[in-house]
């Protein structure tokens, strides 16, 4: 084992295996980089890790057709990759080489596809290696098991059996030298381990750990995470006068006409309007003590950014975004040949189906400033559940 300094906590790293296709869990992308409850499976999975106190790094194990993927599913997160071997377990000695100049004490080794990790297991874990070179979570089996094909036969003593799970903990040089001389075939990290030879303690598992699998599996986990969530709904409304230029931005989308909108950014009154109603959602405060006018960064900036800025924002604390919807206040231009593009692009920036958005237009009937053609406006109303 590398030795912590006396008196240091040990050195904590973390690998997140994500090389597989994942066939069984039907069509689409890879099920790690599916989303689950608006979020990807693997930034579940990594932020579950990342997030605990003890961690100090942690590396992804990808496909290497998998770059762009893994890219866009973990924007923003400073996430580390390197890419996978031809098995499961040279690809777990990639993650291990990749950890090398970290030098951990202890690395956790876990699936993405079991993105639902309570912190609490870890905290087993690292308390089982004081004593043991590993630690696996593990629940026990309840029901009744009996061999036999199309009618039963034998009974099976299920008393010694346990289901095991991910993270899967070792002492790293351990854990790393088994691997080393290990057979390409393993099954699993523990697998690897006893074959050298080392103690793998069981600590208690976790039910919201369960892999994901089959697509069914994709609403169970749903399912668990948003039990606990409560709906809320958060309303923004903005507005911006017309000055010179010859192009608007309207939820995402330059629109060609006779004046520009005055703003400190790039003046998109609609995103405005929604980041607004994603901050109140939240009881987060608003655009302006995000984004301060006074801030020279934000001068013409696009106004994406402050949306996906309230997206983490509620993503990060393990929320979901349901619904949006936007309303464009104006005379001119003509929203209507750029509404599907709006949607499009309002769909992409919060990651949601096409049809959880929606984006209407209307006038005021040539009454007031909108009516009058001095400025656009915007109202937003969004539903979360945090």
């Amino acid at each position: 084992m590398n030795a912590a300094p006396k008196n240091e906590a040990p050195k904590v790293a973390a690998i997140v295996v994500a090389a597989g296709r994942g066939s069984r869990a039907g069509e689409g992308a890879p099920k790690q980089y599916r989303l689950l409850a608006g979020e990807s499976v693997i930034r579940r999975a990594i932020a579950a890790l990342a997030g605990h106190p003890r961690i100090g790094r942690v590396v992804a194990v990808i496909h290497r057709e998998d770059d762009a993927a893994f890219s866009d599913a973990t924007q923003g997160m400073g996430a580390l990759s390197v890419h996978g071997g031809a098995t499961r377990q040279g690809s777990v000695q990639r993650g291990l080489e990749a950890l090398a100049a970290f030098a951990p004490d202890l690395v956790l080794i876990h699936d993405a596809a079991r993105p639902l990790l309570p912190h609490d297991v870890i905290d087993r874990l690292l308390s089982a290696l004081a004593e043991n070179e590993g630690a696996v979570p593990a629940l026990p089996i309840v029901d009744s098991l009996r061999t036999g094909e199309t009618h039963a036969d034998g009974e099976v003593d299920r008393s010694r059996l346990k289901r095991v799970q991910t993270p899967q903990a070792f002492r790293y040089a351990a854990i790393r030298s088994a691997h080393a001389q290990s057979r390409p075939d393993a099954t699993d990290d523990v697998a690897v381990a006893l074959a050298a030879g080392l103690t793998v303690a069981f600590v208690e598992g976790d039910e919201s750990l369960a892999k994901l699998t089959y697509p069914a599996d994709f609403t169970r986990a749903e399912a668990l995470l948003t039990a606990r969530l409560v709906t809320r709904v958060g309303q923004g409304f903005d507005v911006h006068r017309f000055g010179p230029g010859d192009h608007v931005w309207l939820c995402g989308i330059k629109v060609p006409h006779s004046h520009g909108l005055i703003g400190h950014s790039d003046a998109d009154v609609g995103l405005h309007a929604l980041t607004d109603a994603l901050l109140g959602a939240a009881a987060m405060g608003d655009i302006g003590d995000h984004f301060p006018p006074s801030d020279p960064r934000w001068r013409g900036a696009p106004s994406d950014l402050f949306l996906t800025h309230a997206r983490d924002l509620i993503l990060a604390r393990g929320g979901i975004i349901d619904h949006v919807d936007v309303t464009i206040i104006c005379e001119t231009p003509r929203v209507g040949p750029f509404r599907m593009a709006m949607r499009v692009r309002v769909a992409a920036l919060l990651r949601l189906p096409d049809e959880r958005v929606s984006i209407k237009a209307t006038t005021t009937e040539k009454l007031g400033f909108t009516g009058r053609s001095e400025g656009i406006a915007a109202q937003a109303t969004a539903t979360i559940r945090l």
